[in-house]
């Protein structure tokens, strides 16, 4: 059943590892080249929905992310300057749906590991770290990709493609695709701390707060063995500098701007980053194929983009399974571009805009407006089931694939 080439996945971060399971668990043969020299722990993305546990369970990996992770079914949506909850929203209402109706805030780097720990069982699976993908050809019958490391550059063969090396992707700079959107002239900082803020947000762990000067949001991970952190995300202003914005100093007097307490806050994780809103003009060209944030990327408002980078690792690896297996012509391998594109734009790019818009409104009018439709939403079971179907991204995966009745 498996291919004479392996399948080469360039970016062996949490969707491409789980790309390269996918795929090994169909018995394809597949190789994995990562520039780093391991897994990245810095914070990054952590909540993981629904639908996105459907797709794990498919990979024997559901219970872990359970164990290792937080599981909140519920958020909520603040008024900051009132200090009041305009809405709480609840994937419990998902329970006839689904297995999973709730959140699991379960790091990314925990992810990549459990993939890691499935592909080593696979004697056709190789991993290689400190292995970048700097150039790549392809023919009608292959791919061939430059893999760059210590001991200098080789050639690799392989029967496809799948670019999974972020933001900045080699893979998608190669096959020339524009990447559609725009960056926001604010950054945004993230700082993990490990005092116990569920004391002054009980009863749920992610929370977003509502401000047209200084919104924030606040949730909850399970940490690396001592003991569980919040981490509180915020944007900067345009002119601050990486040095005025990552002091220890000026990361304290930020932490206790927003929640304020008689005593320094231990701070054990800063990252400052950019953030985009960005779309590949086109996730395929020939054998290649674009997946995660080299495919899209977007504001982490509502933890969409990783979910939807493990939604088109699950649904690339079953179409290129089903072209391998002869279960379907290489022509099918178009749906992949057809469909993934325009769910992105609808489910991550306008969901995640409209959180930002949300919380930054500076009109009072407007924001007025925003809480009033955030309360109708949330008292009316229909919209209220609606909208955390959406924002679980269910709602996606069902169009594609309707549950029988």
């Amino acid at each position: 059943m498996a291919s004479t080439s392996p399948i080469i996945v360039a970016g062996g971060g949490p969707v491409g590892f789980i790309t390269a399971l996918a795929l090994a668990r169909q018995g394809l043969p597949v190789h994995v080249y990562e520039a780093e020299p391991r897994v990245m722990d810095m914070p990054r993305a952590a909540t993981t929905h629904s639908a996105t546990l459907e797709m794990l369970a498919g990979l024997g990996m559901v219970d872990e992310v359970i164990e290792r992770g937080l599981v909140e079914p519920l958020f909520r949506v603040w008024d900051r300057g009132s200090k009041t909850v305009i809405a709480e929203f609840d994937f419990g209402l998902l329970k006839d749906e689904t297995p999973y109706p709730f959140a699991v805030q379960c790091e990314q780097h925990k992810l990549a590991a459990m993939a890691i720990a499935r592909l080593r069982a696979f004697p056709h699976a190789k991993i290689e770290f400190s292995a970048r993908v700097t150039a790549l050809s392809q023919s009608a019958d292959g791919v061939e990709a430059e893999v760059e490391t210590a001991d200098g550059v080789r050639k690799v063969a392989g029967s496809y493609l799948i670019g999974c090396d972020g933001g900045r992707s080699t893979v998608r700079k190669a096959l020339g695709i524009e990447f559609e959107g725009y960056t926001h002239p604010e950054r945004f900082l993230i700082l993990t701390t490990s005092f116990n803020l569920g004391a002054m947000f009980p009863g749920c762990t992610r929370n977003y707060l509502s401000d047209p000067n200084d919104w924030f949001s606040l949730f909850k991970v399970s940490g690396d063995g001592d003991g569980p952190l919040w981490r509180v995300l915020s944007a900067t202003k345009p002119e601050q500098t990486e040095a005025e914005l990552m002091s220890p100093e000026a990361t304290q007097a930020r932490l206790q701007r927003f929640l304020p307490r008689d005593e320094p806050y231990p701070i054990v994780h800063r990252n400052l980053y950019n953030v985009h809103q960005r779309v590949a003009a086109s996730f395929r060209k020939g054998r290649v194929f674009l997946a995660g944030d080299s495919a899209h990327v977007n504001n982490p408002l509502g933890g969409l983009g990783l979910n939807f980078g493990i939604h088109d690792a699950i649904e690339i690896t079953t179409l290129i399974g089903k072209v391998i297996r002869k279960e379907a012509p290489d022509s099918v391998l178009d749906e992949y571009d057809r469909h993934r594109r325009p769910l992105n734009i609808e489910f991550v790019q306008q969901q995640t805009i409209a959180n930002k818009k949300r919380l930054e409104e500076k009109d009072p009018n407007a924001r007025a407006r925003d809480f009033e439709h955030l309360r109708k939403t949330a008292d009316d079971p229909a919209a209220h089931r609606a909208h955390v179907r959406r924002a679980s991204l269910l709602e996606s995966v069902r169009r594609r694939n309707p549950v029988p009745a």
